[in-house]
């Protein structure tokens, strides 16, 4: 057996590759069941982000249903999801481009069934007795302050009708099995749905309009998702009335707490049409549920209240969908990329459908996830995966240490788990080691947890990413010199403010960051205009607040390297807050780079972008760092380095 070859951290040579990850890789989601036949999406960056429907028939046989000129995607609220639905063999869908919904019947090209333009549509249902999808949609009219969201009935003839209007926002409109009553979603500015929303129930009159609505759960400090409604007409939703989001049960003008236990059952509904459970067809409830940042698979008696685990090999159960004696989902794996797989829940066999790659991956090249939890500020504990370096043909020089890459997710309400992340991958198998931080304010520890940001944010989620570092330096895990901080979105903001408020990091890398906080309370779309009133403050009375906590105002104490990725197209962060905060290191000496993609709004789809991006980073921190990746990259422009 060949000796490992030794070379210096971040030159190993890796066969996960740029390559291999944006262009041979599918992004697998959005799971429905019509009879035995499942469909489900994919978002292929290959073809340039666009998102196409397959369909699985019931002999097994697979085929994509989306003709080329479409492109499966809702823009309510900007990131969609949602984005089609299916009954009795006909799709109905969202099309990107003019964000009209289309019909398509099996075998036949899509027809269009509402005009786009100033309108968008999300979360639809068929409402097979009336002949008629139920939907959220958003008006972009011009002369409105910002978009106005109802819920409407689209007849089959492409007539449109308002059910439900006046929330600033609605989501999961939800049909009875008997198609008599109406279940559906609501919260106003400035909550976001996660910190205050109220679930809605009203009968459907004989002229197909909603009757009195009645406001069944909810409140001003509850947060409610996913309702469902079980097999025998009983009206199932997820909810925090008493800090976590179990699973409760209306009946008989009640609330009923089905299954209580500190683990969540619910997610941060950034998209739409979120799924965490089902029932099978015994009644039974399939859930997926979140312990102490950890993913598991359960079922739910729903009389007993009993949670029975079902023991898998994943762990991370996505787009949860339960049909008969099956559970459907995409599955997250330690060491395989994730999959579109069906569970058996008799003889719990598991079948894989579609896998989200099917190049072969090196197993010495991947470093499973190490859960860990560390000391942070105010004597509170925070929580992050731990990857350390792993190349089966590489090893470093005796007395060294790797650099570390920290990574701050987005949201900044969200979480990062344990399943396989080839872009992880491609990091530590270079040499790099990579913390993946759950900080203070993420979700799956409960709501005190989430709530844990508010007011608090660019301060409590930079000490916890500085405290995971220095937890990994203290223990000699990574090298002190070469830490490296990184994130999307929120989580650019994260790495911003650690990079120009403190000095634990030598570098980073802003993936579409926000960089000023007044910009982003003024100048962006209506779902998160208010989201800062919670995490900042009220605008524009803490107008200061929010002047103190943007590192563009404080360019002159960044005196480390950055690398900025903005798509020219995004809604959320607009261009021109990295464009401030390039100029600003520029004219202040500090080497930085800029790369803008044309055609990419809030996240890149496609995959030239996203392997610019890959590339780019690691021969940022080469330059920086001085070492030399063992890639064949194209050199980015740095300014200010000579």
């Amino acid at each position: 057996m060949p000796q490992p070859a030794v070379k210096h951290y971040g030159e190993w040579e890796s066969s996960i590759t740029a390559d291999m990850i944006v262009g041979e890789t599918v992004a697998l989601g959005s799971i429905c069941c019509d009879g035995d036949d499942l469909y489900w999406a994919e978002l292929r960056p290959a073809e340039k982000g666009r998102t196409v429907l397959c369909h699985r028939d019931q002999s097994g046989a697979v085929s994509e249903i989306t003709p080329p000129e479409y492109n499966v995607r809702s823009r309510v609220h900007e990131y969609g999801g949602g984005s089609y639905t299916v009954a009795e063999g006909v799709v109905f869908f969202c099309n990107g481009p003019d964000q009209a919904l289309y019909r398509q019947d099996p075998g036949q090209a899509p027809q269009l069934l509402t005009q786009g333009g100033r309108w968008r549509y999300a979360d639809m249902r068929v409402d097979v007795g009336r002949r008629r999808l139920i939907a959220v949609r958003e008006d972009h009219d011009e002369s409105l302050a910002e978009p106005a969201n109802a819920i409407v009935a689209i007849s089959f003839d492409g007539s449109v009708s308002i059910l439900a209007e006046g929330a600033d926002f609605y989501a999961a409109p939800r049909l009875s099995p008997d198609g008599s009553q109406l279940a559906f979603l609501t919260w106003d500015h400035p909550d976001m749905p996660w910190d205050a929303s109220w679930l809605w129930l009203a009968d459907i009159g004989p002229d197909g309009t909603l009757e009195e609505a009645e406001r069944i759960a909810g409140g001003a400090s509850q947060a409610v998702f996913q309702p469902e409604w079980s097999p025998d007409g009983l009206l199932y939703y997820v909810a925090d009335p008493e800090g976590w989001w179990n699973l409760h049960r209306w009946e008989d003008k009640e609330a009923i707490s089905v299954c209580p236990i500190a683990a969540e059952f619910g997610l941060p509904q950034w998209v739409f049409g979120m799924s965490s459970y089902g029932f099978d067809e015994a009644g039974e409830i399939v859930a997926t549920y979140c312990e102490e940042g950890r993913w598991r698979l359960g079922r739910i008696d729903v009389m007993s209240g009993t949670l029975t685990p079902i023991e898998t090999a994943y762990c991370d159960f996505g787009a949860l969908n339960v049909k008969g004696s099956n559970a459907y989902f995409v599955g997250g794996h330690v060491s395989k990329p994730p999959a579109l797989v069906v569970l058996d829940l008799g003889g719990q066999d598991i079948e894989v459908v579609r896998r989200s790659t099917d190049v072969a991956i090196d197993p010495k090249h991947i470093s499973p996830a190490q859960a860990i939890s560390f000391p942070t500020r105010g004597g509170e504990e925070a929580y992050g995966f731990y990857y350390p370096p792993a190349n089966g043909n590489t090893v470093a020089p005796d007395g060294t240490l790797p650099p570390l890459i920290v990574k701050s997710h987005g949201g900044p309400t969200s979480q990062t788990g344990e399943a396989l992340n080839l872009k992880i991958q491609y990091w530590t198998s270079r040499g790099f080691a990579v913390l993946d931080v759950n900080y203070r304010g993420s979700t799956g520890y409960g709501r005190a947890y989430r709530e844990r940001l508010r007011g608090d944010w660019g301060v409590i989620d930079v000490e916890d990413c500085e405290a995971g570092a220095d937890f990994l330096v203290k223990h000699r895990q990574v090298d002190g010199d070469r830490l490296i901080i990184t994130g999307g979105s929120a989580g650019g903001y994260t790495t911003l403010c650690a990079l120009t408020f403190c000095n634990t990091f030598k570098a980073g890398a802003s993936h579409y960051g926000i960089g000023d906080l007044s910009t982003l309370a003024t100048d962006t779309h209506k779902f998160e205009s208010r989201y800062l009133d919670r995490l900042i403050g009220p605008w524009p009375s803490a107008k200061s607040l929010y002047r103190e906590r943007s590192p563009i105002n404080f360019a002159n104490r960044l005196d480390c390297p950055v690398v900025f990725f903005q798509g020219l197209d995004d809604k959320v962060v607009p261009p021109n807050q990295a464009e401030t905060m390039v100029a600003a290191l520029k004219e202040k000496g500090t080497p930085v780079a800029y790369c803008l993609f044309e055609g990419e709004g809030h996240g890149f789809r496609q995959a030239a972008n996203m392997k610019r991006v890959l590339e780019g980073e690691l021969y940022f921190y080469g330059r920086i760092f001085g070492f030399t990746p063992a890639d064949e990259i194209e050199p980015l422009a740095i300014e200010n380095l000579s």
